[in-house]
């Protein structure tokens, strides 16, 4: 093949192919620009809308011979060349001699619109199952959330107006109208908030795309995930960022969010401009608070997390999932083998009609905002999870789902046998926080297993019960039994205050709050003077408090008290 066309509908996708995946074609490769096709050069990046038009004169394409080309690759080949009267049409069948190729990760097969009518059946096709398998393509795991409003449905007291005063329909509202025609502002925030939970668990740099209904709800859920953030938002205003048809701004950090080495954006707010087409190697989650009707579209949509970066400790993503998208993954191969619907015949009406098809993959680059209908905006209606799920893709290819607690409970088994196991490992790690991040590197957080168990339970109690079926404390039941003890007899005075207020914070936030010496900053230790004072003073040296603070760990969870 001497020339070579490859042949895309969007700028990005032809700059991220040049720069990255056909750089070693170096100077033998160009990007068609300035309406002209020069001849020097052997591979040729071609956005359609730049080779042709409506009227002759724009079709540049024209301006080489049809047997200049050998070869013309089609990237996103399910999206315009797939109609009959797409505008690719035009330059393939100029190109005629050419061998043509159509590439796709989301074929797109419906009653008006085919890949397979043009191009015949697949030559070659490789599913998400053997990519993941032949450590290509990234694997995942799933968190399924389902909000009580969404699951329990919504009714408005008689009568009941909105926010702007518009009367609310007296009836039952549920997950397919949230944020399309009900909006609670509740319910946003606890997105927002269960999404920088998870981020908070894990790193909250991680790249991420949060799919909304339409820009008005990715609007609003940037607003919700910058008050969520707090500190990080503040610090950065690009932090998280909207990016929609509509935003200049958001478009333009688009290249940003995409590399690698941009730190900035972390978060995108969006609804169908990134659905498709954006390779953004290390975005690690993919939040899903859109209603999704077909196969296509939840395929390009979970195609933004696929890709591996090793450099950048890219190797898996999760999906966390609001709107039960992921009944979607219910596809034995995980990509499905398209059948083609409907051919058009020669007496065949090829218009499609005009009433919106419900199966629409929405790619277009501006968003849909549901013309016609109006929103409806609540607040003051509290919203709650009511269950979290875990899915994960097993050995076996098919997607494995499990209660966040038997999710947990597995892990905890694969890494502690028995309880003794445990017990040696706690006792022996002089941070218990070591182990809660180990943990939360096999996926469990162990503030979800608070929510679903009971929020007054400590780490350790959590751990205990969910494994291996102790009976579990709460955080200020230990504290008070150590107090009972009596051990800090040992202890001067001001020590022993030291270590009861200690014993009061634990009851209150938790082993990995007393573990931090920025813990001594606060009210009452500030009054006791600064952190350096505390552990010299009052404590003889770094190394005497450590142990102290060792002590009063051992004293917590001493396993006879659990009997």
């Amino acid at each position: 093949m001497k020339r070579i066309l490859f042949l895309v509908d969007r700028n990005i996708l032809a700059d991220q192919t040049l720069i990255n995946d056909f750089k070693p074609f170096g100077s033998k490769m160009t990007k068609i620009k300035n309406r002209k096709i020069d001849p020097a050069f052997e591979i040729y990046l071609g956005l359609y809308q730049a080779i042709t038009g409506p009227v002759e004169s724009d079709k540049i394409f024209k301006n080489v011979s049809p047997d200049f080309f050998d070869l013309i690759v089609i990237d996103e080949c399910h999206r315009g060349s797939a109609a009959d009267d797409s505008a690719w049409r035009e330059i393939l069948t100029y190109f005629s001699n050419a061998i043509q190729i159509g590439m796709t990760a989301t074929p797109k097969e419906t009653e008006y619109v085919s890949n397979i009518t043009y191009f015949g059946e697949p030559v070659y096709t490789y599913s998400l199952k053997q990519g993941i398998a032949d450590g290509f393509l990234a694997p995942y795991k799933v968190v399924r959330i389902d909000i009580d409003r969404d699951i329990e449905g919504w009714t408005p007291p008689p009568g009941m107006k909105d926010d702007l005063g518009q009367e609310i329909e007296e009836r039952t509202y549920n997950q397919s109208d949230m944020d399309r025609i009900l909006v609670l502002n509740h319910r946003t925030k606890l997105v927002a908030k269960r999404v920088m939970k998870l981020l908070n668990a894990t790193n909250p740099f991680d790249k991420t795309i949060i799919f909304c209904e339409d820009i008005d709800h990715a609007e609003r859920m940037r607003v919700a995930i910058v008050n969520a953030a707090g500190k990080m938002a503040a610090d950065n205003p690009k932090y998280v960022m909207r990016i929609t048809g509509d935003s200049v701004e958001g478009k333009a950090e688009l290249d940003n969010f995409i590399d690698p080495e941009s730190k900035f954006p972390v978060i995108a707010t969006t609804s169908e401009l990134m659905t498709t087409g954006i390779d953004a190697k290390t975005c690690k989650l993919i939040v899903l608070d859109k209603t999704i009707r077909s196969m296509t579209t939840f395929k390009q949509i979970i195609g933004r997390g696929t890709r591996i970066e090793e450099d950048f400790g890219k190797m898996f993503f999760t999906i966390m999932d609001f709107k039960k998208a992921t009944e979607l993954f219910r596809d034995p191969d995980f990509d499905g083998d398209p059948v083609v619907i409907y051919e058009p015949g020669d007496d065949d009406d090829p218009v499609p009609p005009d009433p919106e098809d419900p199966d629409d993959d929405g790619e277009g680059e501006e968003e849909d905002e549901h013309p016609g209908s109006r929103k409806l905006y609540v607040s003051g209606v509290p919203a709650r999870i009511v269950a979290e799920r875990i899915e994960y893709y097993g050995e076996n290819g098919q997607l494995i789902t499990e209660s966040y607690r038997d999710f947990s409970r597995k892990q905890l088994k694969t890494e502690y046998a028995t309880l003794d196991d445990f017990l040696k490992s706690w006792n022996n790690s002089i941070k218990k926080q070591a182990i809660i991040d180990m943990l939360e590197d096999h996926g469990i957080i162990l503030e979800n297993l608070a929510e679903e168990i009971g929020r007054d339970y400590g780490d350790f109690d959590l751990i205990c019960h969910i494994a291996f079926d102790q009976p579990p404390l709460t955080r200020k039941e230990r504290a008070n039994n150590v107090k009972k003890r009596n051990y800090f007899t040992k202890y001067g005075e001001q020590a022993r205050s030291v270590l009861n207020n200690l014993l009061d914070k634990y009851a209150d936030k938790g082993i990995a709050s007393i573990e931090d010496t920025k813990i001594l900053k606060l009210k009452p230790f500030s009054e006791m003077g600064t952190p350096v004072e505390i552990i010299n003073h009052v404590f003889g040296g770094k190394a005497n408090y450590d142990k102290a603070l060792q002590e009063l760990e051992h004293e917590l969870f001493n396993q006879k008290k659990l009997a």
